[in-house]
């Protein structure tokens, strides 16, 4: 009965197309009645899921990556890194990829990312030869680095859920989201080198100085955040405050690209979006409720054992369904779903708690653009008009770079740890 009020049901209700929390809601209620708990318990696991104060960094960030991309920082970081890349070939495609990875340090947010980096370079890509598909395909796949760069708002909720350290997720997550960027940037330039994109303008001491001045205030953003979480001075959640602050005053009354009228709608935009995170997050809370309840994650660990899989082996079952299931859902909703679930066998494999939160968010970051139902898939369907059947093929190849850096990232611990041993 446990496993049919965990899995089964569950599975049929999002196959019916229901709404990820009214699933998770159903199958808590189903449990809970079906025990002899009292009806406020329930009650209490959703409102207890949301009473976390790591967990307010997800809106902040989420409103300060809104207010970066709309007010200008975004824009001045591209065109700082054109100007210093402008003499390679594919610079323009190698710019989305580093502005992609910059924006990322402010945000956390991947459709964000897509929105701000797509709106400015996918013009360009598509004006200097790179076509139609190829561009939105580049800038699909590369906002993904905002989920796997910290401040990743999938990291802290990982974090949250499998009560690991945010900041340590943080620091090891740089590594593996360099060495994506560095694999796309390679493949951008193979590509702009088979196809015969023109090279751009040669690097100038003045342009770089001039773009330089205007993004100096853009550039500040990542060394205030992570400078002040690293430094001591304030924690992941009052960082994301404090970034909402500057991006705020920097956008209105540095750059002056934002209005009072236009923060308002901003904040109109970024609070609907934060309701849907949050009421998800509070229907796991009660759905996760009902795992630790019912013993199902012990029986799910007994079970697992008995198959007796090597480490390898369980790794990659556990990749092929994190793969599968952040194809249809959202992160956040993967993470509170899966993690109270994968986090104990994961664990009892020996695997670091650290390494497997950054397995599990680069698994996710790959579901957001897969086929059929990767969630940029369908933003950039939306934003930039482009047929989901030529984004289908024209993310291929970039799905295929994900996946190798994913074995990568799985089976060389090195890779997300060795900064944690540094900092320790």
């Amino acid at each position: 009965m446990t496993a049919l009020l965990v899995a089964v049901v569950p599975a049929l209700l999002l196959l019916m197309g229901v709404p990820i929390f009214v699933v998770l809601l159903a199958a808590a209620l189903a449990g809970l009645l079906l025990s002899s708990n009292p009806i406020h318990a329930l009650h209490s696991a959703m409102f207890g899921s949301l009473d976390i104060f790591p967990l307010l960094a997800v809106p902040l960030f989420i409103y300060a990556g809104d207010i970066m991309s709309r007010g200008g920082m975004a824009r001045r970081l591209i065109e700082l890194i054109l100007s210093i890349f402008g003499a390679i070939r594919g610079s323009l495609g190698i710019a989305t990829i580093a502005a992609c990875e910059v924006f990322s340090v402010m945000s956390g947010s991947s459709v964000a990312c897509v929105a701000a980096i797509g709106k400015i370079t996918i013009p360009s890509l598509k004006k200097n030869g790179y076509g139609d598909t190829f561009s939105v395909s580049l800038v699909t796949a590369t906002g993904v680095i905002d989920i796997i760069t910290p401040p990743s708002i999938t990291m802290i909720i990982y974090g949250i859920v499998a009560q690991q350290s945010v900041p340590l997720l943080f620091l090891a997550g740089f590594a593996p989201g360099i060495l994506i960027g560095v694999a796309l940037a390679l493949y951008v330039m193979a590509y702009a080198r088979i196809k015969r994109i023109p090279i751009g303008e040669p690097a100038r001491w003045k342009t770089i100085s001039a773009t330089a001045k205007d993004a100096v205030w853009a550039l500040i953003a990542p060394v205030v955040i992570l400078g002040g979480i690293y430094g001591g001075l304030f924690t992941p959640t009052e960082a994301a405050g404090v970034a909402c602050i500057y991006a705020i005053i920097v956008s209105m009354f540095v750059y002056r690209e934002l209005s009072w009228r236009h923060l308002w709608i901003i904040t109109c935009d970024s609070a609907a979006l934060i309701a849907q995170v949050l009421i998800i997050v509070a229907a796991a809370g009660a759905f996760a409720w009902l795992i630790t309840t019912s013993g199902f994650s012990a029986q799910l660990v007994g079970f697992v054992d008995g198959l007796q899989l090597t480490p390898w082996m369980l790794l990659l079952v556990i990749n092929v369904i994190l793969l599968f299931i952040g194809s249809v859902l959202e992160p956040p909703a993967a993470i509170l779903l899966l993690t109270p679930l994968l986090a104990p066998i994961a664990y009892k494999a020996g695997v670091d708690p650290i390494h497997f939160g950054i397995i599990v968010t680069v698994n996710l970051a790959i579901g957001m653009f897969m086929p059929p139902f990767g969630l940029n898939l369908f933003a950039s369907h939306a934003l930039f008009r482009t047929p989901l059947p030529e984004l289908y093929r024209g993310v291929l190849p970039f799905l295929a770079i994900y996946l190798v850096m994913l074995v990568l990232i799985t089976y060389v611990p090195a890779i997300t740890l060795a900064p944690l041993r540094l900092w320790r």
